[in-house]
């Protein structure tokens, strides 16, 4: 038996919903809608983590080191900031907001009694938590700016970078979304995933302070992509690589994204 209001799911003939190029943009624009009421309490809850981080270890213990890469600890953890908050900003959006509006709000079971399919609102949480991500990457963006920790206009293409980064990880969160029985599920992903990957990624300190079979598997790691692309940008040059790593985080955003499609729609057809 399929979930109160998900019948469309299983539609056959005109009743079942076509699927559109943008058909994601009305969830988008109705998450959007709702974020603006609080839009400025937001940004200023994403800043205010990773800010306190960065200038915690940076001015504290950037105080005791070295420069690392030519750059001060500080501008080294810099562009591993910006990273962080991108991914745990999409994370957030994918999994709590994303599960609240699936299975407590029913907003899910609303939409789905449009015209809209299950792969529009699968999407428009897609692109909505990237949107999320670039807000929450692009203000700390602007913060180490006025500090004076970005160097020349190549850093405006970190932009783009932060887009990447934030659909990779909302896909993966939108896998983990769609088989959380409930809020506390989402630990586990945080545990066993998030934490350890912020850890062994280059957020802060070189990978190649670590062992090698440690460095080889942080450097596969989504979050690694990012921060090989942004922190080179930050400093005004040109990443090394930086097709693989683009091709790694599209790779990974769609290949997520079709796994979290087909878990969802498993989900809602129980």
């Amino acid at each position: 038996m399929s979930a109160p209001g998900y019948s469309v799911l299983r539609s056959s003939g005109p009743m079942l919903p076509q699927p559109s190029l943008l058909g994601w943009l009305p969830v988008w624009q109705r998450n959007f809608l709702v974020w603006r009421k609080l839009a400025l309490p937001s940004i200023l809850g994403n800043l205010a983590d990773p800010l306190i981080y960065m200038l915690g270890l940076g001015y504290g213990l950037g105080a005791m080191l070295p420069t690392i890469e030519g750059q001060p600890y500080i501008a080294f953890l810099a562009g591993g900031t910006v990273c962080a908050s991108t991914m745990n900003a999409a994370t957030f959006e994918a999994l709590y907001s994303a599960f609240s509006r699936m299975h407590v709000q029913k907003t899910w079971e609303a939409i789905l009694n449009t015209p809209l399919g299950l792969g529009d609102v699968v999407a428009g949480e897609l692109f909505w938590a990237a949107t999320k991500s670039l807000l929450s990457g692009a203000a700390i963006l602007v913060v180490i700016t006025a500090m004076g920790l970005t160097n020349g206009p190549l850093m405006l293409w970190a932009l783009p970078a932060i887009v990447l980064t934030g659909l990779a990880f909302a896909a993966l969160g939108l896998i983990w979304n769609a088989l959380a029985p409930s809020y506390d599920f989402f630990m586990y992903y945080f545990t066993l995933f998030i934490t350890p990957m912020t850890l062994i990624s280059g957020v802060f300190f070189p990978t190649d302070q670590l062992p090698g079979w440690l460095a080889l598997i942080g450097g596969w790691l989504p979050l690694a992509q990012g921060v090989a692309l942004v922190r080179p940008l930050l400093a005004g040059q040109v990443p090394a690589d930086a097709l693989i790593h683009i091709m790694a985080l599209l790779g990974t955003a769609a290949v997520a994204f079709t796994v979290a499609l087909h878990l969802t729609r498993r989900r809602l057809l129980k």
